[in-house]
């Protein structure tokens, strides 16, 4: 399971853990009925994950087209970006839309994380600023526009 369908699914369950719990002070309440315990086999329903990803700021999966343009983007940055990895580069793409969703008018923030965010065995510790604001332009440009 990749990185953003886990951040989806963990919200998911949250939400019906927060939603599940509820405070009834009465005293002439008939006992409630436990809740299944939720396991981790259930699986949320692809709407739902798409959902959950877009409250979050994560945009959908790219089509071809998309993708194919954002990893020509990054591998005009640096090649060693993409590394031979193309699904790791969309979803690591895919959360820096959060970053750029959650903190639209800070650029240096965005720049700080996809610093974090895109490494390589060869760049452990990221491609340093300048890249690191080139790779903010080419995720926002090409993954999530509207943001």
């Amino acid at each position: 399971m990749n990185r953003t369908a886990a951040t989806a699914l963990t919200a998911l369950v949250l939400a019906a853990a927060l939603t599940a719990c509820s405070s009834d002070a009465s005293t002439d309440a008939a006992p409630k009925k436990k809740p299944e315990p939720t396991t981790a086999s259930s699986t949320p329903s692809p709407t739902a994950v798409a959902d959950a990803e877009a409250a979050a700021g994560i945009p959908p999966e790219p089509n071809a087209a998309m993708k194919l343009g954002y990893l020509r983007a990054l591998t005009g940055i640096d090649p060693d970006i993409v590394h031979g990895k193309e699904g790791k580069a969309v979803d690591r793409g895919r959360n820096q839309c959060r970053t750029i969703h959650s903190f639209p008018k800070d650029k240096p923030k965005q720049a700080d994380m996809a610093e974090m965010r895109f490494t390589s065995p060869t760049h452990p510790e990221g491609f340093g600023k300048a890249k690191a604001a080139q790779i903010v332009e080419a995720v926002h440009t090409n993954l999530c526009p509207k943001f």
